[in-house]
Protein backbone atom coordinates (compact mmCIF):
# COMPACT_ATOMS: atom_id res chain seq x y z
CA UNK A 1 0.00 0.00 0.00
CA UNK A 2 2.68 2.25 -1.35
CA UNK A 3 0.23 5.02 -2.04
CA UNK A 4 -0.29 6.58 1.18
CA UNK A 5 3.23 7.63 1.19
CA UNK A 6 2.23 10.72 -0.39
CA UNK A 7 0.35 12.36 2.49
CA UNK A 8 2.08 14.75 4.61
CA UNK A 9 3.66 14.04 7.52
CA UNK A 10 2.74 16.00 10.53
CA UNK A 11 2.72 15.41 14.30
CA UNK A 12 -1.46 14.21 14.27
CA UNK A 13 -2.67 14.70 10.80
CA UNK A 14 -0.83 12.38 8.41
CA UNK A 15 -2.22 9.62 7.38
CA UNK A 16 0.71 7.77 8.75
CA UNK A 17 0.01 8.75 12.55
CA UNK A 18 -3.47 7.85 11.64
CA UNK A 19 -2.97 4.48 10.54
CA UNK A 20 -0.41 4.03 13.58
CA UNK A 21 -3.22 4.76 15.66
CA UNK A 22 -5.31 1.74 14.63
CA UNK A 23 -4.45 -1.42 16.05
CA UNK A 24 -3.93 -3.79 13.65
CA UNK A 25 -3.32 -6.98 15.96
CA UNK A 26 -6.40 -6.82 17.82
CA UNK A 27 -9.04 -6.41 14.42
CA UNK A 28 -6.99 -8.16 11.91
CA UNK A 29 -8.55 -5.84 9.57
CA UNK A 30 -4.99 -4.40 8.03
CA UNK A 31 -5.72 -5.39 4.73
CA UNK A 32 -8.93 -4.49 3.92
CA UNK A 33 -9.53 -1.09 5.69
CA UNK A 34 -6.51 0.25 3.93
CA UNK A 35 -7.65 -1.26 0.89
CA UNK A 36 -11.06 0.90 1.47
CA UNK A 37 -9.04 3.84 2.70
CA UNK A 38 -7.44 4.12 -0.36
CA UNK A 39 -10.40 3.61 -2.84
CA UNK A 40 -12.20 6.34 -0.24
CA UNK A 41 -8.98 8.84 -1.61
CA UNK A 42 -9.52 7.59 -4.86
CA UNK A 43 -12.73 8.59 -5.25
CA UNK A 44 -12.80 12.01 -3.07
CA UNK A 45 -9.98 13.04 -5.62
CA UNK A 46 -12.57 11.93 -9.05
CA UNK A 47 -15.11 13.87 -7.53
CA UNK A 48 -12.55 16.77 -6.89
CA UNK A 49 -11.16 16.39 -10.56
CA UNK A 50 -14.69 16.01 -11.90
CA UNK A 51 -16.00 18.70 -10.31
CA UNK A 52 -12.52 20.65 -11.47
CA UNK A 53 -13.70 19.56 -14.71
CA UNK A 54 -17.42 20.69 -15.05
CA UNK A 55 -16.06 24.08 -13.68
CA UNK A 56 -13.63 24.34 -16.05
CA UNK A 57 -16.26 23.17 -19.14
CA UNK A 58 -18.93 26.35 -17.49
CA UNK A 59 -15.80 28.66 -17.86
CA UNK A 60 -15.31 27.81 -21.33
CA UNK A 61 -18.97 27.52 -22.20
CA UNK A 62 -19.93 30.75 -20.54
CA UNK A 63 -16.36 32.70 -21.98
CA UNK A 64 -17.65 31.36 -25.44
CA UNK A 65 -21.56 32.10 -24.73
CA UNK A 66 -20.47 35.94 -24.34
CA UNK A 67 -17.93 35.93 -26.79
CA UNK A 68 -21.00 35.01 -29.34
CA UNK A 69 -23.80 37.34 -27.48
CA UNK A 70 -21.15 40.07 -27.56
CA UNK A 71 -20.69 39.59 -31.68
CA UNK A 72 -24.37 39.42 -31.83
CA UNK A 73 -24.28 42.52 -30.59
CA UNK A 74 -22.00 44.27 -32.11
CA UNK A 75 -23.99 43.21 -35.21
CA UNK A 76 -27.12 43.96 -33.98
CA UNK A 77 -26.02 47.63 -33.38
CA UNK A 78 -24.17 47.93 -36.54
CA UNK A 79 -21.57 48.77 -35.10
CA UNK A 80 -17.39 46.87 -35.41
CA UNK A 81 -16.11 47.34 -32.71
CA UNK A 82 -16.70 48.38 -29.13
CA UNK A 83 -13.64 50.36 -27.56
CA UNK A 84 -14.55 48.92 -23.59
CA UNK A 85 -13.75 45.35 -24.82
CA UNK A 86 -10.17 44.03 -24.37
CA UNK A 87 -8.59 43.42 -27.27
CA UNK A 88 -6.83 40.30 -25.99
CA UNK A 89 -8.29 38.19 -23.04
CA UNK A 90 -5.69 37.20 -20.69
CA UNK A 91 -5.17 35.27 -17.51
CA UNK A 92 -7.65 32.49 -16.09
CA UNK A 93 -10.96 31.66 -17.41
CA UNK A 94 -12.40 33.05 -14.40
CA UNK A 95 -9.95 36.54 -14.96
CA UNK A 96 -11.20 36.36 -18.95
CA UNK A 97 -14.49 36.11 -17.99
CA UNK A 98 -14.46 38.74 -15.42
CA UNK A 99 -12.79 40.93 -17.95
CA UNK A 100 -15.38 40.86 -20.47
CA UNK A 101 -18.36 40.79 -18.53
CA UNK A 102 -18.65 44.91 -18.16
CA UNK A 103 -18.25 45.37 -21.65
CA UNK A 104 -20.83 42.54 -22.36
CA UNK A 105 -23.15 44.55 -20.29
CA UNK A 106 -22.85 48.06 -21.44
CA UNK A 107 -23.44 46.48 -24.81
CA UNK A 108 -26.97 45.02 -23.40
CA UNK A 109 -27.89 48.37 -21.56
CA UNK A 110 -27.42 49.89 -25.37
CA UNK A 111 -29.41 47.25 -27.10
CA UNK A 112 -32.15 47.74 -24.44
CA UNK A 113 -32.12 51.33 -25.17
CA UNK A 114 -31.84 50.98 -29.00
CA UNK A 115 -35.29 48.53 -28.33
CA UNK A 116 -36.86 51.22 -26.71
CA UNK A 117 -36.53 53.90 -29.32
CA UNK A 118 -37.63 51.12 -32.01
CA UNK A 119 -40.55 50.44 -30.04
CA UNK A 120 -41.07 53.81 -29.79
CA UNK A 121 -41.06 54.96 -33.37
CA UNK A 122 -42.60 51.86 -34.48
CA UNK A 123 -45.77 52.24 -31.97
CA UNK A 124 -45.81 55.63 -33.44
CA UNK A 125 -45.75 54.30 -37.07
CA UNK A 126 -48.58 51.84 -36.50
CA UNK A 127 -50.63 54.24 -34.85
CA UNK A 128 -50.23 57.18 -37.66
CA UNK A 129 -50.38 54.47 -40.45
CA UNK A 130 -54.00 52.97 -38.35
CA UNK A 131 -54.84 56.57 -38.14
CA UNK A 132 -54.43 57.18 -42.46
CA UNK A 133 -55.78 54.26 -42.81
CA UNK A 134 -59.08 54.19 -40.73
CA UNK A 135 -59.01 51.69 -38.20
CA UNK A 136 -57.73 51.09 -34.88
CA UNK A 137 -53.86 50.33 -33.95
CA UNK A 138 -52.35 46.69 -32.75
CA UNK A 139 -51.19 47.25 -29.17
CA UNK A 140 -48.20 44.54 -30.08
CA UNK A 141 -45.50 46.08 -31.77
CA UNK A 142 -42.72 43.71 -32.72
CA UNK A 143 -38.84 44.78 -33.13
CA UNK A 144 -36.61 43.50 -35.45
CA UNK A 145 -33.60 42.99 -32.33
CA UNK A 146 -31.41 41.05 -35.46
CA UNK A 147 -31.04 44.78 -36.64
CA UNK A 148 -30.70 47.49 -34.20
CA UNK A 149 -28.79 49.22 -36.29
CA UNK A 150 -28.96 53.47 -36.51
CA UNK A 151 -29.29 53.13 -40.30
CA UNK A 152 -32.27 51.20 -39.72
CA UNK A 153 -33.36 53.33 -36.76
CA UNK A 154 -33.07 56.06 -39.14
CA UNK A 155 -35.19 54.68 -41.58
CA UNK A 156 -38.07 54.05 -39.13
CA UNK A 157 -37.56 57.92 -38.03
CA UNK A 158 -37.55 58.90 -41.96
CA UNK A 159 -40.87 56.35 -42.12
CA UNK A 160 -42.56 57.76 -39.11
CA UNK A 161 -41.57 61.26 -40.46
CA UNK A 162 -42.94 60.43 -44.10
CA UNK A 163 -46.20 59.33 -42.53
CA UNK A 164 -46.86 62.37 -40.51
CA UNK A 165 -46.61 64.66 -43.40
CA UNK A 166 -48.90 62.07 -45.00
CA UNK A 167 -50.94 62.25 -41.95
CA UNK A 168 -50.69 66.07 -42.61
CA UNK A 169 -51.94 66.06 -45.90
CA UNK A 170 -54.87 63.68 -45.41
CA UNK A 171 -55.94 66.28 -42.37
CA UNK A 172 -55.64 68.99 -44.97
CA UNK A 173 -57.49 66.92 -47.54
CA UNK A 174 -60.63 66.15 -45.91
CA UNK A 175 -61.01 69.51 -44.79
CA UNK A 176 -60.71 70.94 -48.33
CA UNK A 177 -62.22 67.69 -49.43
CA UNK A 178 -59.47 66.86 -51.56
CA UNK A 179 -58.25 63.60 -52.61
CA UNK A 180 -55.11 62.94 -50.70
CA UNK A 181 -53.88 60.03 -52.34
CA UNK A 182 -53.67 61.62 -55.60
CA UNK A 183 -51.69 64.55 -54.04
CA UNK A 184 -49.46 61.92 -52.23
CA UNK A 185 -49.26 59.78 -55.35
CA UNK A 186 -48.97 62.97 -57.59
CA UNK A 187 -46.11 64.00 -55.34
CA UNK A 188 -44.64 60.46 -55.82
CA UNK A 189 -44.77 60.70 -59.67
CA UNK A 190 -43.42 63.87 -59.90
CA UNK A 191 -40.22 63.36 -57.38
CA UNK A 192 -39.53 59.67 -58.42
CA UNK A 193 -39.87 59.95 -62.10
CA UNK A 194 -39.57 56.71 -63.78
CA UNK A 195 -37.66 55.16 -60.73
CA UNK A 196 -37.91 51.13 -59.60
CA UNK A 197 -39.43 50.83 -56.32
CA UNK A 198 -35.71 49.98 -54.98
CA UNK A 199 -34.56 53.19 -56.07
CA UNK A 200 -37.64 54.82 -54.41
CA UNK A 201 -36.52 53.32 -51.05
CA UNK A 202 -33.05 54.87 -51.41
CA UNK A 203 -34.06 58.47 -51.99
CA UNK A 204 -36.64 58.59 -49.26
CA UNK A 205 -35.32 62.13 -48.03
CA UNK A 206 -35.95 63.22 -51.30
CA UNK A 207 -39.57 62.71 -51.28
CA UNK A 208 -40.12 63.58 -47.68
CA UNK A 209 -38.13 66.90 -48.90
CA UNK A 210 -41.27 66.61 -51.68
CA UNK A 211 -43.87 65.99 -49.60
CA UNK A 212 -42.71 68.71 -47.04
CA UNK A 213 -42.45 71.21 -49.76
CA UNK A 214 -46.03 69.72 -51.53
CA UNK A 215 -47.57 70.66 -47.65
CA UNK A 216 -46.13 74.05 -47.30
CA UNK A 217 -46.59 75.69 -50.61
CA UNK A 218 -49.39 73.89 -52.03
CA UNK A 219 -51.91 72.97 -49.47
CA UNK A 220 -51.75 75.15 -46.89
CA UNK A 221 -51.76 78.31 -48.63
CA UNK A 222 -54.57 76.63 -50.55
CA UNK A 223 -56.00 75.66 -46.66
CA UNK A 224 -55.04 80.07 -46.09
CA UNK A 225 -56.69 80.96 -48.74
CA UNK A 226 -59.67 79.31 -48.65
CA UNK A 227 -59.86 79.86 -44.83
CA UNK A 228 -59.46 83.69 -45.21
CA UNK A 229 -62.20 83.75 -48.27
CA UNK A 230 -64.63 81.36 -46.37
CA UNK A 231 -64.34 83.95 -43.04
CA UNK A 232 -65.10 86.89 -45.46
CA UNK A 233 -67.96 85.28 -46.87
CA UNK A 234 -69.12 84.23 -43.26
CA UNK A 235 -68.75 88.04 -42.44
CA UNK A 236 -70.82 89.10 -45.15
CA UNK A 237 -73.34 87.10 -44.72
CA UNK A 238 -73.82 87.17 -40.73
CA UNK A 239 -74.01 91.04 -41.60
CA UNK A 240 -76.60 90.34 -44.43
CA UNK A 241 -78.30 88.56 -42.56
CA UNK A 242 -78.72 91.44 -39.35
CA UNK A 243 -79.66 93.59 -42.38
CA UNK A 244 -82.25 91.46 -43.46
CA UNK A 245 -83.45 90.23 -40.50
CA UNK A 246 -83.01 86.40 -41.49
CA UNK A 247 -84.61 83.85 -39.28
CA UNK A 248 -82.38 81.76 -36.99
CA UNK A 249 -84.17 78.72 -38.64
CA UNK A 250 -82.52 80.10 -42.18
CA UNK A 251 -79.38 80.69 -40.33
CA UNK A 252 -79.30 77.34 -39.22
CA UNK A 253 -78.75 76.26 -42.79
CA UNK A 254 -75.04 77.35 -42.30
CA UNK A 255 -74.31 76.66 -38.74
CA UNK A 256 -70.64 75.68 -39.56
CA UNK A 257 -70.08 79.55 -40.64
CA UNK A 258 -70.39 80.11 -36.77
CA UNK A 259 -66.51 78.92 -36.31
CA UNK A 260 -65.90 81.72 -39.14
CA UNK A 261 -68.06 85.03 -37.51
CA UNK A 262 -66.89 84.86 -33.58
CA UNK A 263 -63.03 85.38 -34.10
CA UNK A 264 -60.19 85.19 -36.40
CA UNK A 265 -60.33 82.12 -38.20
CA UNK A 266 -56.51 80.33 -37.49
CA UNK A 267 -57.93 79.73 -33.77
CA UNK A 268 -60.56 77.14 -34.81
CA UNK A 269 -59.98 73.42 -35.36
CA UNK A 270 -61.68 72.85 -38.63
CA UNK A 271 -64.08 69.61 -39.26
CA UNK A 272 -63.74 67.68 -42.21
CA UNK A 273 -65.03 69.14 -45.20
CA UNK A 274 -65.68 72.48 -43.69
CA UNK A 275 -63.09 74.58 -46.33
CA UNK A 276 -64.41 71.93 -49.48
CA UNK A 277 -65.20 73.88 -52.70
CA UNK A 278 -68.57 73.26 -52.30
CA UNK A 279 -68.79 74.94 -49.02
CA UNK A 280 -67.10 77.77 -50.13
CA UNK A 281 -69.63 77.92 -53.54
CA UNK A 282 -73.10 77.48 -51.03
CA UNK A 283 -71.72 80.13 -49.15
CA UNK A 284 -70.96 82.28 -51.37
CA UNK A 285 -74.47 81.87 -53.09
CA UNK A 286 -76.12 82.31 -49.74
CA UNK A 287 -74.34 85.74 -49.89
CA UNK A 288 -75.46 86.95 -53.25
CA UNK A 289 -78.80 85.15 -52.46
CA UNK A 290 -78.94 88.12 -49.36
CA UNK A 291 -77.30 90.76 -51.29
CA UNK A 292 -80.02 89.96 -54.01
CA UNK A 293 -82.61 90.30 -51.52
CA UNK A 294 -81.19 93.20 -50.07
CA UNK A 295 -81.11 94.98 -53.22
CA UNK A 296 -84.47 93.96 -54.13
CA UNK A 297 -85.81 95.42 -51.18
CA UNK A 298 -83.94 98.82 -51.53
CA UNK A 299 -85.24 98.69 -55.29
CA UNK A 300 -89.14 98.40 -53.81
CA UNK A 301 -88.22 101.23 -51.29
CA UNK A 302 -87.05 103.35 -54.29
CA UNK A 303 -90.30 102.53 -55.93
CA UNK A 304 -92.45 103.43 -53.40
CA UNK A 305 -90.63 107.15 -52.96
CA UNK A 306 -90.65 107.62 -56.92
CA UNK A 307 -94.98 106.29 -56.76
CA UNK A 308 -95.36 108.37 -54.30
CA UNK A 309 -93.66 111.77 -55.37
CA UNK A 310 -94.72 110.47 -58.93
CA UNK A 311 -91.20 110.51 -59.99
CA UNK A 312 -89.22 108.19 -62.64
CA UNK A 313 -87.99 104.84 -61.47
CA UNK A 314 -84.13 104.91 -62.60
CA UNK A 315 -83.53 103.04 -66.22
CA UNK A 316 -84.13 99.60 -65.74
CA UNK A 317 -80.43 99.23 -67.32
CA UNK A 318 -78.97 100.86 -64.61
CA UNK A 319 -80.64 98.53 -62.27
CA UNK A 320 -79.80 95.10 -64.44
CA UNK A 321 -76.21 96.26 -64.17
CA UNK A 322 -76.19 96.38 -60.48
CA UNK A 323 -78.12 92.64 -60.17
CA UNK A 324 -75.63 91.28 -62.75
CA UNK A 325 -72.81 92.46 -60.55
CA UNK A 326 -74.74 90.87 -57.33
CA UNK A 327 -75.35 87.33 -58.69
CA UNK A 328 -71.15 87.45 -60.25
CA UNK A 329 -70.32 88.63 -56.21
CA UNK A 330 -68.02 91.35 -57.57
CA UNK A 331 -70.01 93.66 -55.76
CA UNK A 332 -70.75 93.46 -51.73
CA UNK A 333 -73.23 94.50 -49.51
CA UNK A 334 -71.36 97.72 -48.53
CA UNK A 335 -70.67 98.93 -51.96
CA UNK A 336 -74.31 97.65 -53.10
CA UNK A 337 -75.95 99.85 -49.79
CA UNK A 338 -74.12 103.10 -51.05
CA UNK A 339 -75.02 102.53 -54.42
CA UNK A 340 -79.08 102.25 -53.73
CA UNK A 341 -78.41 105.19 -51.05
CA UNK A 342 -77.26 107.10 -53.84
CA UNK A 343 -80.18 105.88 -55.78
CA UNK A 344 -82.53 106.51 -52.91
CA UNK A 345 -81.36 109.88 -51.37
CA UNK A 346 -82.04 111.79 -55.04
CA UNK A 347 -85.62 110.78 -54.96
CA UNK A 348 -86.10 111.48 -51.18
CA UNK A 349 -84.88 114.93 -51.41
CA UNK A 350 -86.44 115.78 -54.87
CA UNK A 351 -89.52 114.46 -53.27
CA UNK A 352 -89.20 117.07 -50.36
CA UNK A 353 -89.05 120.09 -52.68
CA UNK A 354 -91.80 118.92 -54.96
CA UNK A 355 -93.95 118.25 -51.44
CA UNK A 356 -95.84 122.08 -51.69
CA UNK A 357 -96.14 121.44 -55.65
CA UNK A 358 -97.32 118.27 -55.35
CA UNK A 359 -100.05 118.80 -52.60
CA UNK A 360 -101.11 121.64 -55.66
CA UNK A 361 -101.16 119.24 -57.47
CA UNK A 362 -103.49 116.85 -55.78
CA UNK A 363 -105.95 120.00 -55.05
CA UNK A 364 -105.94 120.58 -58.70
CA UNK A 365 -106.65 117.54 -59.92
CA UNK A 366 -109.65 117.01 -57.15
CA UNK A 367 -110.95 120.06 -58.46
CA UNK A 368 -110.94 118.91 -61.78
CA UNK A 369 -112.83 115.27 -60.36
CA UNK A 370 -115.66 117.47 -58.71
CA UNK A 371 -115.59 120.06 -61.43
CA UNK A 372 -116.31 116.65 -63.83
CA UNK A 373 -118.84 115.58 -61.44
CA UNK A 374 -120.51 118.73 -61.21
CA UNK A 375 -120.41 118.45 -65.18
CA UNK A 376 -122.43 115.58 -65.27
CA UNK A 377 -124.36 116.74 -62.49
CA UNK A 378 -125.90 119.61 -64.33
CA UNK A 379 -126.45 117.54 -67.68
CA UNK A 380 -128.75 114.72 -65.66
CA UNK A 381 -132.61 115.67 -65.78
CA UNK A 382 -133.13 114.19 -62.44
CA UNK A 383 -130.87 115.85 -60.79
CA UNK A 384 -133.64 118.48 -59.42
CA UNK A 385 -136.21 116.14 -58.58
CA UNK A 386 -137.67 115.87 -55.56
CA UNK A 387 -135.93 112.18 -54.44
CA UNK A 388 -134.57 110.57 -51.52
CA UNK A 389 -130.46 111.87 -51.71
CA UNK A 390 -131.25 114.85 -53.68
CA UNK A 391 -131.06 117.50 -50.83
CA UNK A 392 -127.34 115.76 -50.64
CA UNK A 393 -126.47 116.21 -54.19
CA UNK A 394 -127.67 119.55 -54.15
CA UNK A 395 -125.03 120.67 -51.01
CA UNK A 396 -122.61 118.98 -53.19
CA UNK A 397 -123.63 120.77 -56.26
CA UNK A 398 -122.73 124.38 -54.28
CA UNK A 399 -119.48 123.02 -52.90
CA UNK A 400 -118.16 121.90 -55.98
CA UNK A 401 -119.00 125.00 -58.06
CA UNK A 402 -117.20 126.97 -55.16
CA UNK A 403 -114.08 124.97 -56.04
CA UNK A 404 -114.55 125.17 -59.80
CA UNK A 405 -114.61 128.66 -58.98
CA UNK A 406 -111.21 128.86 -57.92
CA UNK A 407 -109.22 126.34 -60.17
CA UNK A 408 -107.51 129.14 -61.91
CA UNK A 409 -106.64 130.97 -59.17
CA UNK A 410 -105.05 127.29 -58.21
CA UNK A 411 -103.86 126.23 -61.66
CA UNK A 412 -101.97 130.29 -61.83
CA UNK A 413 -100.51 129.57 -58.32
CA UNK A 414 -99.48 125.85 -59.63
CA UNK A 415 -98.39 127.12 -62.58
CA UNK A 416 -95.89 129.69 -60.54
CA UNK A 417 -94.49 127.83 -58.46
CA UNK A 418 -94.03 125.08 -60.64
CA UNK A 419 -92.01 127.38 -62.63
CA UNK A 420 -89.79 128.70 -59.72
CA UNK A 421 -89.25 125.16 -58.72
CA UNK A 422 -88.18 124.26 -62.49
CA UNK A 423 -85.79 127.56 -63.00
CA UNK A 424 -84.11 126.61 -59.51
CA UNK A 425 -83.41 123.02 -60.75
CA UNK A 426 -82.78 124.16 -64.68
CA UNK A 427 -84.85 121.17 -65.47
CA UNK A 428 -88.79 120.24 -66.23
CA UNK A 429 -91.13 119.05 -63.37
CA UNK A 430 -92.44 115.92 -64.58
CA UNK A 431 -95.27 114.00 -62.79
CA UNK A 432 -95.72 110.99 -63.96
CA UNK A 433 -93.46 111.68 -66.93
CA UNK A 434 -95.29 114.29 -68.01
CA UNK A 435 -94.99 118.10 -67.45
CA UNK A 436 -97.39 120.11 -65.63
CA UNK A 437 -98.62 121.55 -69.26
CA UNK A 438 -99.41 118.30 -70.18
CA UNK A 439 -101.56 117.31 -67.66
Amino acid sequence: MGSFGMFPSSPSSSCGYLLQELKWGKISLKERILLELEQECINMYRRKVDSANILRVRLHQALADSEAEFTNLLLSLGERSFPGRPEKLTGTLKQQLDAITPALHEMQLRKEEQMNQFREVQTQIQRIASEIAGHQPDCNVLVNEGDLSLKKLDEHQNELQRLHIEKVVQNLAEIMAMDASMIISDIHTSVLGGSTAQQSRNISDTILEGLKSKVEQQLKDEKRKRTEKLYKLGKALTNLWNLMDTSIDDQQKFYYMNIYTSSAPTNHILRPGSLSIDIIHQTGSAKSKQNERLFLKKLSELREICKKSHLEVPLGSEMDKIMNLIMSGEMDHDDLLVIMEEHISQPKEEARSRKDIMEKVKKWMASCEEEQWLEEYIKDENSYSVSRGAHKNLKRAERARIIVNKIPDLVELLMANTKIWEDERMKIFLYDKHSIEEQ
